[in-house]
């Protein structure tokens, strides 16, 4: 299990450092200006998709219905499934080629004429990714079953590589068309490695028969987490719309700010898997005290590296982004969007504390509360305080979903949260007033890494969460 989750990570990693080189190779090339915005525009929805489908909105319904069958049962249930997800994919295309430019005014309405008529002719070949990025979901859930990890985790890895190859090649001469073309080429590439596996499992092409109801059980199942997913993207869109109103350049800042507040959260995911996996098998207090431990975890592994990044992100972004990054609005902005990190966190581990015991529909209500809330603050906060409001917005969402997912579940009073929160909002301020003024580079980022350090070695003495 530890080799599986090790590799996985890897590979995990692997794809999100390529995806920070796109950013950054992008931001290099074309600058943070009108051509850099409206490309990411056109990038929104073919990437949410690629997001939501290596999330496992896919698998999380699929794989229990594939591993329930017989192997003779499973290549029927494939051979079904096949040319109903490429024709799902293959529409997905078509919606967002041909309303290309109704999606760009949709997602970013503050750009300029010239933006939007190159961003709508970019998305039309980035909708071409649609049918590649559902089959690789679909090829990835036999490996799964037989706990073949790495490969389906490649694909982030091989969907960034030809754009970034792209990028570094051609810098500034690069065309905007031709690295869509990429990206499309990313999808195919991703796709690759997974047919001689399946094919192995008993899959063909051209057998396009087999369960006659596979498609309508799948589509039972992946209802409620569609729904949640639905409302996460939403709020991105919503991210974006706003920022494309905050000036030049503003959606941009937000992008690479997003990219960058991932890289930790590798380790959260991993765990999350692990402890739900745990959660499965306990009852009662048994389960509770995973719990405990998880959330000890969760924050063991969180703010320190929250702390870290605020405190150090003006050297951070000099020492890792293009030169015109430091001096713009970006290491503020990353220093705000890491708070919710320490908050969203508990939320992920509150979460499934509900999945191990069945229920699946809690989490979802007060996941969808909670994006309510960021909505709302999305249209107020950016009003008053620019670019730094998209992130109080997302904050304030994460701690409603936070206090409501303890509410509903009788934890109010059962988990030591208004010590930890206080602690972690004590240790946030102090980071943000004391380090991240700090003008000298090396006395910033030495502070800041001695002092995430201190903080992680006494949260652990404190939390000992590997103890039982």
């Amino acid at each position: 299990m530890f080799g599986s989750t090790l590799w996985l990570t890897l590979a995990t990693l692997a794809g999100l450092v390529a995806g920070f080189a796109r950013e950054w190779l992008l931001v290099a090339a074309w600058g943070a200006g009108s051509r850099s915005d409206g490309f990411l525009v056109a990038v929104f929805l073919p990437e949410a998709l690629r997001m939501t489908l290596a999330a496992g909105l896919l698998a999380a319904a699929a794989l229990p219905l594939y591993q329930q069958r017989d192997p003779q049962r499973q290549q029927a249930w494939l051979a079904s499934l096949s040319p109903r997800l490429l024709g799902v994919g293959l529409g997905l295309f078509a919606v967002l080629a041909l309303g290309a430019p109704l999606w760009v005014r949709l997602i970013g309405p503050g750009l300029d004429a010239a933006a939007h008529a190159e961003a709508a002719a970019n998305l039309r070949w980035l909708a071409a990714c649609a049918p590649g990025l559902v089959m690789h979901a679909l090829f990835s859930i036999p490996l799964q079953a037989r706990q073949r990890f790495v490969l389906p985790g490649l694909g982030s890895l091989l969907f960034n590589l030809p754009p970034v190859l792209y990028l570094f090649i051609r810098g500034s001469a690069s065309d905007s068309a031709e690295l869509a073309m990429c990206f499309f080429a990313g999808s195919v590439l991703m796709c690759l490695p997974l047919l001689a596996p399946v094919w192995s499992f008993g899959w063909r092409p051209w057998q396009v028969t087999g369960e006659a109801l596979a498609g309508r059980e799948l589509l039972g199942r992946i209802g409620p987490l569609l729904a949640s997913n639905v409302a996460s993207q939403g709020l991105a869109l919503l991210e974006r719309l706003i920022a494309s109103y905050l000036g030049e350049g503003a959606v941009t800042w937000v992008n690479l700010a997003r990219k960058l507040i991932n890289l930790p959260l590798i380790a959260l995911m991993s765990l999350n898997q692990v402890l739900l996996g745990m959660m499965s098998g306990e009852q009662g207090q048994q389960r509770l005290a995973l719990l405990r431990r998880g959330l000890d975890a969760a924050t063991l592994l969180s703010l320190p590296a929250a702390l870290g990044l605020i405190g150090a992100s003006p050297v951070l972004i000099h020492l890792l982004m293009p030169a015109q990054s430091a001096d713009g609005p970006l290491p503020a902005l990353l220093a705000w969007f890491a708070t919710p990190l320490v908050f969203g966190a508990w939320n992920a581990m509150l979460a499934r504390y509900a999945y191990a015991g069945g229920d699946t529909r809690l989490p979802l209500r007060c996941e969808l509360l909670g994006s309510v809330i960021n909505a709302i603050l999305l249209l107020l906060l950016p009003y008053f305080f620019g670019l730094p409001g998209i992130a109080l917005a997302a904050l304030g969402g994460v701690v409603v979903t936070n206090l409501l997912l303890m509410q509903r579940q009788q934890l109010l009073g059962q988990l030591g949260w208004p010590l930890q929160w206080g602690l972690s909002a004590v240790l946030l301020g102090f980071a943000a007033v004391i380090l991240h003024p700090l003008h000298n580079d090396g006395w910033q980022l030495g502070l800041s890494t001695l002092t995430s350090a201190l903080v992680l070695g006494g949260l652990a003495g404190w939390f000992k969460p590997w103890k039982a």
